[in-house]
């Protein structure tokens, strides 16, 4: 079977357990006593270890079987998932969200890996995207199939781990035949100097600190804080399938974005700051909708924009270049719902929205500004 195929699949197959299970994760947490702060280093614990591993995941890339390294963390994600399912504490949810952010780890930077080697770079984006669109299919109908069980059947949120886990345990039928593949690189000393030419793209690493951040605000406090404002666990994960919708009805404009760049990166930071804002004043499930419909785009339309960047004007250790990017990704996202789990509980648990929505618009001035490092040419 096609390399890129394989790798869709297993998208479309994690991205639904981290669909039906992610939303729970806060509920769950808040029913073992966790605080805003809690919450806030749960999600800090999920995400430090994408600040630094994905760049030696990148690094690896480069000299190792590709297919291994994500049969790797697709074995560790399904056994740290599981392990939420027996969690009866807060440290406890901690540790086990640190092993799934280790495990993440090892999932995107190989694919993105696999799909970039296997396809030329004019159709690289709409690889990108298809990839990105599968996972997002999977995190769109994991949350409708949550709420059905949570709905209808009563099932416990440990149920709910158990079946996430025993769906990336799944995937590893495709990781596996992709570890059969021998394009592997041999020839020299493993080297970061990709690595390094990240920093040459300061409004790249400014966009994606911003949307890092609110997107780990997103996935790690959000489903809190609709929870405290009289949204049900149901409703909370059928927002989250809103918001798979709108992410999967972006991807697919990708093409179209390619052509108006400087105009779709922009639309991208308005879009994330705006639906922060509306996040601030939301107080019921249509205005939680709007707001994580104008989300949708922002998050997903991001990622393919700003990957072609780096991969266009880097030809050398692609590899490297990619888990550095992963990395920077993974520092807004470790450090964003700490910091903000810290201001929900310090000064109201609405505020750290608003404060997102008013550093989108100076990131959304610094990239104007620096418009001509967002270019293609």
């Amino acid at each position: 079977m096609n390399k890129v195929v394989l790798v869709y699949i297993i998208a479309l197959i994690v991205g639904f357990s981290y669909g039906i299970h992610n939303p729970i994760v806060p509920l769950f947490a808040k029913n073992l006593g966790a605080s805003y702060s809690d919450l806030g280093v749960i999600g800090f614990a999920n995400f430090i270890p994408y600040m630094f591993i994905p760049l030696f995941v990148g690094l690896l890339l480069d000299r190792f079987n590709k297919g291994i390294l994500l049969s790797l963390g697709l074995v560790l994600d399904s056994v740290s998932i599981y392990l939420l399912s027996v969690a009866d504490s807060v440290p406890q949810i901690i540790i086990f969200r640190t092993l799934v952010g280790i495990a993440h780890s090892f999932f995107w930077p190989p694919c993105e890996s696999i799909i970039s080697k296997s396809t030329s770079p004019q159709n690289r984006v709409k690889a990108i995207s298809r990839f990105m669109a599968f996972f997002v299919a999977g995190i769109m109908i994991g949350p409708l199939v949550g709420s059905f069980l949570l709905e209808h059947f009563d099932v416990s949120h440990g149920m709910i781990f158990q079946i996430a886990a025993f769906a990336i345990a799944t995937s590893l039928v495709s990781s596996l035949m992709l570890s059969k593949d021998k394009d592997v690189t041999h020839n020299g000393i493993i080297s970061i100097t990709s690595a390094k030419h990240l920093i040459k793209f300061p409004t790249v690493i400014a966009i994606l600190l911003f949307c890092s951040v609110s997107f780990g605000v997103f996935l790690a406090i959000l489903p809190a804080f609709m929870n405290e404002r009289s949204i049900s666990e149901s409703n909370i994960e059928l927002l989250f399938f809103v918001f798979g919708i709108s992410r999967l009805v972006s991807l697919l404009t990708s093409s179209f974005l390619m052509k108006k760049f400087l105009a779709s990166i922009l639309l991208v930071i308005i879009s994330i700051s705006a639906g922060m804002l509306m996040l601030y004043y939301s107080h019921s499930v249509l205005e939680f909708s709007v707001a994580v419909l104008i989300l949708g785009f922002g998050f997903s339309v991001y990622f393919p924009l700003t990957f072609e960047i780096i991969m266009r004007k880097t030809k050398e250790n692609v590899g490297a270049l990619i888990g550095a990017y992963e990395a920077t990704y993974g520092m807004g996202w470790a450090f964003g719902p700490l910091i903000i789990g810290v201001i929900a509980n310090s000064f109201g648990s609405s505020i750290p929205y608003l404060i997102l929505s008013v550093v989108g618009l100076f990131v959304l001035g610094f990239v104007f500004l620096k418009r001509q490092q967002v270019t293609l040419v």
